[in-house]
């Protein structure tokens, strides 16, 4: 249970880091730039998933043995997008839907694909006894 908290950490100051490359790029594309606010979610967090895997998978996760890196990328991309779709969908929601700032809901999408991203990642890409490996690491 320790090993699981001290992932969940790791995650949570790449996730910490992520967000703050998403919400900086988000904000200054619409606010500096004028750039329709679902097109800014989704370059920001596409530029944010990017600097994730690589943090991800040399802080947090210990890859599966045998899924080589080109894999790896290609699972972690999918599952970002489909916690892009979550983003998107969120986003819209909680701005056309309920008419709330996009900054604000930016937080709230946040901490949904951020629950999202941990679980599926340690389903899909983790090696089974991973989190024991990782404190190994330390």
């Amino acid at each position: 249970m320790k090993r699981l908290m001290i992932q969940i950490v790791k995650f949570g100051i790449v996730g910490g880091l992520s967000f703050c490359i998403d919400y900086g790029i988000l904000w200054l594309l619409t606010e500096l730039f004028g750039v329709w606010y679902l097109l800014s979610a989704c370059i920001s967090f596409t530029v944010s998933v990017i600097f994730n895997y690589v943090a991800s998978m040399r802080h947090v996760f210990r890859a599966r043995e045998g899924l080589s890196a080109g894999k790896q990328f290609i699972i972690f991309v999918g599952l970002s997008i489909v916690g892009l779709g979550l983003n998107e969908l969120g986003m819209y929601l909680m701005v056309d839907t309920v008419q709330m700032h996009y900054m604000v809901a930016k937080i709230l999408v946040t901490a949904v694909v951020m629950i999202f991203n941990f679980v599926t990642r340690k389903i899909f890409l983790e090696e089974h006894n991973a989190t024991q490996k990782n404190a190994e690491r330390q």
